[in-house]
C-alpha cells in the first residue's frame, strides 16, 4: 500500500517514532470513545472471569489506530501479544509455529487479516472456536491429521475492508468494533501528547492548524508534526508556530481540508477526463497511476467521508462540493 507524503527512509523512522508515541493504556489512549469504554467493559469482565478475551475484530480506514489498541487490550489484560500480517502466513506450518508459542491468554494480532489465505483461514476456525489446531502431515498417499491443543487465547485480527472477510470468519468474533476518523479537538490532543514525548516545542494555533489538515487520523497527524518540525528547524527557530506550520504544510501541498497532491489528481481526473463521472474505479487508477487497492483504501474512504465523492451503482462522481473546494465552475452538464 502506498503511504502519503513521505519517502521509504522516513517510513523506517516513521516506525520507530509511532513505537515511542503509542499509549500503552486505555486511560492514555485518545479519541474512539465508544470503543474504548466498551473494551474496558469487556476487558474489566474476562479478569473477573479469570478467562481470556473474546476474540477481537477491529476495522476502519489506516492510521486510526488499531495497532495501538490491540497492543492495549493484551497490556489491560497483562498478557503477551505476538504479532502477524495475513499475507505472511503462507502455509499452515507458519501459523502453527505462531500458535504454539502462545501462553494462556495470550493475544494474537493479525493485521490485514482479510488477505490472510482462504485455506489458512479455514484452519484458523477450529482454533478459534474450539482452542485445536488440526493440521495435515506427510506426503500424498501418506498423510495424516494430527490435533494439537493450544491454550485459551485471543485472536485481535484489524482490517482495512472488513467486507472482505469472509462470515464464517467474522461470526468468529465476538467482539467487533469500527474505528472512527476523530475529530480536530481529538487531533490537537494527540499532536500535543507526541509533541510532548518527542520533546517538541508547538503553540496552540500550530497544533490546531496541522489537526485541521490531518484528514482525521492520528497517523497522518503524527507523520505532519514531524515534517514540519523539519521546516522548523531549517527555516525558523526551532519552535512550531503557525506562520512555519502553514509553509511547511503548503510546501507539502496539503491543503485547509487535508487533501494532498494525489486527491486533487484523482478528483481533478474524474473531472477532466471523465466530465465528472459517473466512472470506474479501474479507469481512475489507470488515470492517475495509482494502484486500485491503494484508492480504495487510503484516498477514497476520506473523499467520501468529506462528501467530495460518492459512489453510484455506475461508478465514482465528484460531488458539487468538491468543484467548490477546487475551484472549479461545475460544468458535469455540458454534454447531457
Amino acid at each position: 500500500m502506498n503511504e502519503r507524503i513521505i519517502t521509504e527512509e522516513e517510513m523506517e523512522e516513521d516506525k520507530l517514532v509511532e513505537t515511542s508515541i503509542r499509549p500503552l493504556s486505555l486511560a492514555e489512549y485518545i479519541g474512539q470513545e465508544d470503543v474504548k469504554q466498551n473494551i474496558k467493559v469487556y476487558v474489566e469482565a474476562a479478569k473477573m472471569r479469570g478467562e481470556s478475551l473474546d476474540h477481537v475484530l477491529l476495522y476502519g480506514p489506516p492510521g486510526l489506530g488499531k495497532t495501538t489498541l490491540a497492543n492495549i487490550i493484551a497490556n489491560e489484560m497483562g498478557v503477551n501479544i505476538k504479532t502477524a500480517s495475513g499475507p505472511s502466513i503462507e502455509k499452515s506450518g507458519d501459523l502453527a509455529a505462531i500458535l504454539s508459542t502462545l501462553e494462556p491468554n495470550d493475544v494474537l494480532f493479525i493485521d490485514e487479516i482479510h488477505r490472510m489465505p482462504s485455506y489458512i483461514e479455514e484452519i484458523l476456525y477450529p482454533a478459534m472456536e474450539d482452542f485445536v489446531l488440526d493440521i495435515m502431515i506427510g506426503g500424498e498417499g501418506n498423510s495424516r491429521s494430527i490435533r494439537i491443543n493450544l491454550p485459551r487465547f485471543t485472536l485481535v485480527g484489524a482490517t482495512t475492508r472488513a467486507g472482505d472477510l469472509t462470515s464464517p470468519l467474522r461470526d468468529r468474533f465476538g467482539i467487533i468494533a469500527k474505528l472512527q476518523y476523530y475529530t480536530v479537538e481529538e487531533l490537537i490532543q494527540i499532536v500535543k501528547r507526541t509533541a510532548k514525548v518527542l520533546n517538541i516545542e508547538i503553540q496552540e494555533d500550530a497544533a490546531l492548524e496541522l489537526a485541521s489538515r490531518s484528514r482525521g487520523t492520528p497517523r497522518i497527524a503524527n507523520r505532519l508534526l514531524k515534517r514540519v518540525r523539519d521546516f522548523a528547524l531549517v527555516e525558523g527557530n526551532g519552535l512550531i508556530d503557525l506562520e512555519i506550520t502553514k509553509k511547511a504544510l503548503d510546501r507539502l501541498k496539503i491543503d485547509q481540508k487535508g487533501l494532498d497532491d494525489t486527491d486533487h489528481q484523482l478528483l481533478l481526473a474524474i473531472i477532466q477526463k471523465f466530465n465528472g463521472g459517473p466512472v470506474g474505479i479501474e479507469s481512475i487508477a489507470s488515470s492517475i497511476g495509482e494502484e486500485v487497492t491503494t484508492i480504495e483504501d487510503v484516498y477514497e474512504p476520506y473523499l467520501l467521508q468529506q462528501g467530495f465523492l460518492k459512489r453510484t451503482p455506475r461508478g465514482r462522481v465528484v460531488t458539487n462540493l468538491a468543484y467548490e473546494h477546487l475551484q472549479i465552475e461545475y460544468q458535469n452538464d455540458l454534454f447531457e
